[in-house]
């Protein structure tokens, strides 16, 4: 481990950590999602929820063990690059940058949306890049003067936000249950192979983001054993709540995959009108809490890089005092505020979704590779690495299938730019 690795400070625990996968992972898009799953799959869509969590937990696995190799800080980035070479390296690291950056804004736009509904002077251009620059600043500046804040920050939204579905899914079932009139016919379509793959490819957006947690693993108490215990842990928490409000959904509301504000909707069944001001909160607090797990851990990427020789020194640089990369830090709130000022949510989801997959199918290769060294020692081991790297790879390939043209043409220009950024730095 270099200096600069040393000079972080160790505060995250397993708890906190699976914590900052939680808030990574559950972001705004469950606000929305039940509506476009519905509209594809009727009735079966909860399934769809179940059968996209194990095809995740099956990448997690082969990430847990990836991960228990280590201790440094550098997440899916470092793995690859140890593993299958330093090209490899900067290709994972530059889709998971890129992905970081573009969900984020995302988040960021709609909390703007939302937030507009309380405040209609934000609809204006003027006062939404007002709020993005309040928004995403403060949250760089609890991040740049230390660690522990960005995770207590972390902790306390990730509650708010898994109290806030846990509410939503009890009412519902309980509306349910003593308001029989409330039911709706739940229906069971013939749905198409295609129907089903972009369901889940839908899915692989929401359920990502824990990778980007990775990242602190310079900062975590005991990474080699939290680790794969938080991710493990995070993503079955996340899989049962996202099962759960999806089923919530298409038992309450009528022509569900109609509506683009499917939970909102719901609510206001059940609980009136209350109910759909209080989902809106829940948007923006998600939204919040989402972007602060962002602004810990992301800025770890390029500082990650900076250590490893492959971007500028600079970006390597721990603060004095806080001892956080606060050049990394500011870099990447800037790039935020940049995206989220320009860009789309649309956008930012295909390119979130297809990136992911192509580093997920990287750390399943990375399984048998890393079995056969003797150099690093697994805290962690799958039972049957093979079977789990061949699944990982066949539900990440399978998937990456089902990308259009735009989405082949932003992969293809990440693999360039990559690359010349391998010319460079091998020199």
């Amino acid at each position: 481990m270099t200096q600069s690795s040393r000079a972080l400070v160790r505060t995250i625990g397993r708890w906190s950590l699976t914590a900052l996968m939680v808030n990574s992972i559950v972001g705004v898009s469950i606000f929305k999602l039940p509506g476009d799953l519905a509209a594809r799959l009727g009735g079966l869509s909860p399934v769809s929820c179940l059968g996209a969590g194990a095809g995740i937990l099956i990448i997690a696995g082969c990430i847990a063990e990836v991960s228990s190799y280590y201790e440094e800080t550098g997440g899916l980035y470092l793995y690859a690059r140890d593993t299958l070479g330093r090209f490899a390296g900067l290709l994972v690291a530059w889709l998971t940058w890129l992905t970081r950056i573009a969900a984020p804004a995302a988040a960021a736009n709609l909390f703007c949306t939302y937030a507009a509904q309380f405040f209609p002077a934000l609809e204006t251009r003027r006062g939404e890049l007002l709020l993005l620059g309040v928004l995403i600043g403060h949250l760089a500046l609890l991040n740049y003067i230390g660690v522990k804040t960005g995770k207590i920050v972390s902790n306390f939204f990730t509650a708010i936000k898994v109290g806030f579905l846990l509410f939503f899914v009890m009412a519902a079932l309980v509306a349910l249950t003593i308001k029989p009139e409330l039911r709706v016919a739940i229906v069971f379509p013939a749905a198409s192979a295609k129907s089903w793959f972009q369901a889940m490819l839908l899915l692989v957006y929401a359920y990502g983001g824990f990778e980007g947690a990775l990242f602190v693993g310079g900062e975590t108490t005991n990474p080699k054993r939290d680790t794969p215990i938080a991710l493990l842990t995070a993503l079955g928490v996340v899989c049962v709540i996202y099962t759960a409000v999806q089923f919530a959904v298409v038992a309450i509301l009528p022509d569900a995959g109609a509506s683009t504000r499917p939970l909102a909707d719901a609510a206001q069944r059940f609980l009136g009108p209350a109910g759909g001001i209080a989902i809106a909160l829940a948007a923006l607090v998600s939204a919040y809490g989402y972007l602060s797990a962002n602004l810990l851990h992301a800025p770890r990427i390029t500082f990650a890089l900076a250590e490893q020789g492959d971007f500028p020194a600079f970006l390597g640089a721990v603060h004095p005092r806080y001892r956080t990369p606060h050049v990394s830090i500011f870099v990447y709130a800037v790039l935020v505020f940049v995206f989220a000022a320009l860009g789309n949510f649309e956008w930012n989801a295909i390119l979130s979704a297809v990136s992911r997959l192509t580093v997920y199918g990287a750390m399943a290769l990375a399984v048998p590779l890393l079995r056969r060294r003797s150099d690093r020692q697994a805290h962690f081991v799958l039972p049957w690495p093979y079977l789990f790297a061949g699944l990982g790879l066949i539900f990440s390939l399978l998937l990456l299938t089902q990308m259009g043209k735009g989405e082949f043409v932003i992969v293809g220009t990440t693999c360039v730019v990559a690359f010349v950024n391998w010319l460079v730095v091998r020199r």
